[in-house]
């Protein structure tokens, strides 16, 4: 039997059918090797159709969008939060792989009302966002490789050696599935959303030579207000020309990246197709990503002339106000 689609329907579907393809071949390429910061081999968190890694280039862009982007700052560039070193730390957020053998450990949390509780998969020497001394951020991000699990603190302390932890909070992601965090929680990110799926990696910009998914910044000023993926918000303040947690933008079309070193164009185009979300409240236009003592960061440092007139805010369904 002949199936006729309609046009609409028959690109989504391609698109849909590519995506699985691509997903299928990353887990079939190489095994993921354990440690800090490594390669995942191509294999991509979360499923094809997860907000995540959905292309948003041909989708409308949001009625307000003019004065989002003003809010954050037309004239303001867009801020590598990532590369080799900063203050004697690695700069960006680490990240490491474990395996099922790794010793889970408990974990006290200050927010253990909107936590996923313990045991997690967290070595005692795993690094910390800005070094074991920060005073920032602290993010821990575990992946755990064979169950394909994604275990994230904020704030986190080893005690004891790393036989237990304290963190502000903490949450765990099946990789496998689209499940959101519940309403009104957060993460170890202000948004409720997973740090670690929003990160300009190395292996995907030098060995992949392609960014197959969103990625993450902040704002100095968001709103009481967060649209899906995103689940919670971090400000009081209501006025709607300010981004909601979870806001998307994107690198507009006709930006002009062909000047660009091959490295930043791999982010670049993966700014216009996927674009990137609000995700905490920090420095505005700051793209976060891994630390990597491979990478160049001069190349990177082009990336700041990208400006914030260069994006628009995709439109947004479903924004919540609570």
């Amino acid at each position: 039997m002949k199936l006729n689609f309609p046009r609409l329907s028959r690109r989504r579907l391609i698109g849909a059918l590519a995506a699985a393809a691509f997903q299928r071949a990353a887990v079939a390429a190489e095994p993921i090797l354990l440690g800090p910061n490594v390669s995942l081999k191509g294999r991509r968190p979360f499923p094809a159709d997860n907000p995540w890694n959905r292309d948003v280039s041909r989708d409308p862009v949001d009625a307000n969008s003019d004065a989002l982007v003003a809010s954050i700052g037309l004239d303001k560039r867009l801020h590598p939060d990532f590369g080799t070193v900063w203050q004697g730390a690695p700069s960006g957020i680490p990240y490491v792989v474990v395996d099922s053998n790794q010793l889970r450990v408990p974990v006290r949390f200050e927010y253990a009302d909107e936590s996923d509780p313990g045991p997690y998969p967290i070595p005692p020497d795993a690094p910390i966002e800005g070094g074991p001394k920060a005073k920032g951020d602290r993010h821990v991000l575990v992946i755990e490789r064979d169950s394909w699990k994604l275990y994230e603190t904020f704030s986190a302390y080893p005690q004891d050696g790393g036989k237990t932890w304290k963190a502000g909070s903490g949450a765990v992601f099946d990789l496998n599935s689209n499940k959101l965090r519940p309403a009104g929680w957060t993460s170890a990110d202000a948004a409720g959303l997973p740090v670690f799926p929003g990160l300009v990696r190395y292996d995907e910009v030098m060995e992949q030579q392609a960014i197959h998914h969103a990625l993450r910044f902040t704002v100095m000023r968001s709103r009481r207000a967060y649209v899906p993926p995103a689940t919670h918000f971090a400000s009081r303040n209501t006025d709607a020309n300010l981004p909601p947690m979870g806001m998307r933008v994107r690198l507009k079309a006709s930006v002009d990246i062909s000047k660009f070193p091959p490295l930043a164009q791999v982010i670049l185009t993966a700014l216009k197709r996927y674009g990137m979300m609000v995700a905490d409240n920090g420095g505005d236009w700051f793209l976060s990503g891994a630390p990597d003592p491979r990478w160049n960061d001069e190349q990177i440092a082009t990336l700041k002339r990208i400006r914030g007139r260069d994006f628009e805010v995709v439109r947004m369904n479903g924004i919540v106000t609570r």
